[in-house]
């Protein structure tokens, strides 16, 4: 506490006054507060920018990553197959869309990390996986290497293409669960079961094949792969 004293009548007596000591401290306190205010606002804003920047630079890369890719070529009557194919290279998957003449599309997702291929057909109620070859790798990476922009159109001549068939049997006991799968596929197959099949030479005169999906890619090289169920 500051006291103040005055001469009155040639006596000093205590007198109120006012505390400048105080003010000028409270005067040069306030601004000392408003710098630190102002600097913690300025280290906010720069942590937010920060942290957009990061978001983005993370983002863009995944979006660079995946390219769509079209193909359209005769088939055997003529009549043009329109698929389109999303590549995602930084996760190692090519998913095929692969549109009917009912207007009717069927999924293909080859997962080359975990070399797999799934099956996922309109008209039915599993998907179907198949573990991948070497052919199977060949065509997928000749499709890699081909998407080199955001959209690439191909269309295949009807001469120069190479036609194949391939069978594949179901395996129908043996159900997988799909909590196990990895989430790609997880995703693509939700609320339907997993079966597996495997290559077969075909599937003999008292089989039936029972669905075809044909699938085209850049090298000129169309595949038609046939489902049919094996006995229990």
């Amino acid at each position: 506490m500051v006291r103040c004293w005055k001469h009155s009548d040639n006596r000093l007596e205590e007198a109120q006054c006012t505390d400048g000591g105080s003010a000028a401290s409270s005067q040069s306190h306030f601004p000392h507060k408003a710098f630190w205010v102002s600097l913690s606002a300025s280290l906010l804003l720069v942590i937010v920018a920060l942290g957009l920047t990061g978001h983005l630079g993370l983002s863009q890369p995944h979006s660079r990553s995946s390219q769509i890719v079209r193909i359209t070529v005769p088939d055997q009557t003529g009549v043009l197959i329109n698929q389109s194919a999303v590549v995602d290279q930084q996760n190692d998957l090519v998913t095929f869309s692969v549109t009917s003449t009912e207007n009717r599309t069927s999924t293909v997702l080859f997962d080359i990390k975990h070399g797999l291929i799934c099956y996922k057909p309109v008209d039915q109620e599993s998907c179907f996986l198949q573990k991948m070859e070497e052919s199977d790798y060949d065509n997928v990476h000749s499709l890699l290497q081909e998407s080199t922009h955001k959209q690439s159109q191909f269309q295949l001549s009807g001469n120069e293409t190479q036609r194949q068939t391939e069978f594949l049997g179901v395996l129908a006991a043996s159900q997988v669960d799909v909590s196990t799968l990895e989430e790609p596929l997880q995703a693509l197959c939700q609320e339907r079961s997993v079966l597996w099949t495997r290559r077969a030479d075909g599937p003999g005169k008292q089989r039936l094949v029972y669905f075809c999906i044909d699938i085209c890619f850049p090298s000129n090289i169309c595949v038609s792969v046939c489902f049919y169920y094996l006995p229990e």
